[in-house]
């Protein structure tokens, strides 16, 4: 899949870590945004794609894209309180 045009203020790559790890990353990140802006979170482990999508429901925060590029999960987050 090819990447759409996605505005983002920060990135953050997690490739190489494993759970928790990913999770303890976005979450530190996503604590110092300030609301509305977005981020993108590259991520190799396969448990981070359920682990990202259920922190970000419970953090109310928007999934804005995700994707699958070979091995890396792409994911598109907003930051909304």
């Amino acid at each position: 899949m090819t990447e759409k045009e996605i505005n983002y203020d920060e990135e953050l790559d997690t490739r190489g870590l494993y759970c928790p790890e990913p999770l303890f990353e976005v979450r530190n990140l996503s604590e110092s945004l300030e609301v509305g802006q977005c981020f993108k979170v590259l991520a190799d482990d396969p448990a981070a794609e359920e682990d990202l999508k259920r922190w970000a429901k419970r953090t109310d925060t928007e999934l804005v894209e995700f994707f699958k590029d070979g091995d890396d999960l792409v994911f598109y987050f907003k930051k909304k309180k």
